[in-house]
C-alpha cells in the first residue's frame, strides 16, 4: 500500500489503522524534508520515498523489490513444505527397507505352510482349501511387491553411486581448473 503525502497529524492515524493488518505493505511518500527523521524513527519498518525528482521511479523500484521479496517468501515456504514432505517420504522408505527382511521371513513362513496344507488335500475341508489357496495367492503377490521394492531400492543405491561419482567428477575438474 503506499501511503502519502497526507495532511499534518494524520499519518499516525493512517499507520495505526495499517497496523492491524500485519501482512500490508506499506510505503509513504512524503512532502516535508523535516518530517523524514520523525516518521523513520516512529515507523521504521516502512520505507519512507521523498516526494523529489525520480520519486515514482524510486517507488516502482520499492514494489518491484517488494513483489520479488513476496514471491521469493511463497517459493521458500513451498520449497520448505516439498522438503519436509520428501523427509517424511525419505523416513517411510527407509523404515521399509529395514522391515523388508522381517517382511519376507514372515511371507516365506506363510507361504511353505500354505504350500503344506495344500499338499495335504484330505485334511481339510473344500471351502478350507479355498481359503487356504487365496492366503498362498495373496502371500506371493506381497512377496512379488516386496521384490519390486528391492529392485528398486537396488536402483536408487545404484543411482546415489552414480550421482556421487558423477559429483566428483565435477569437482575434480573445476578443482584442478582454478
Amino acid at each position: 500500500m503506499i501511503v502519502g503525502p497526507v495532511r499534518d497529524g494524520k499519518v499516525s492515524a493512517i499507520f495505526s489503522a495499517l497496523s492491524s493488518y500485519p501482512a500490508t505493505s506499506s510505503v509513504l511518500v512524503f512532502d516535508a524534508e523535516k518530517d523524514i527523521s520523525w516518521l523513520q524513527a516512529e515507523y521504521p519498518q516502512v520505507p519512507t520515498v521523498p516526494r523529489r525528482d525520480g520519486w515514482a521511479s524510486t517507488l516502482i523500484l520499492i514494489a518491484s523489490e517488494s513483489l520479488r521479496r513476496t514471491e521469493a517468501v511463497v517459493r521458500a515456504q513451498r520449497a520448505e513444505r516439498l522438503a519436509i514432505e520428501s523427509q517424511g517420504h525419505a523416513t517411510l522408505g527407509l523404515y521399509m527397507l529395514d522391515m523388508r527382511p522381517g517382511i519376507n521371513n514372515a511371507l516365506t513362513s506363510i507361504l511353505g505352510n500354505a504350500d503344506l496344507l495344500l499338499l495335504e488335500p484330505g485334511h481339510a475341508s473344500a471351502e478350507c482349501r479355498d481359503q487356504i489357496r487365496t492366503v498362498h495367492t495373496m502371500a506371493l503377490r506381497l512377496n512379488e511387491i516386496m521384490q519390486r521394492f528391492s529392485s528398486l531400492a537396488t536402483e536408487m543405491r545404484a543411482g546415489e553411486k552414480d550421482s556421487q561419482a558423477e559429483t566428483a567428477t565435477v569437482s575434480h575438474r573445476f578443482g584442478s581448473s582454478s
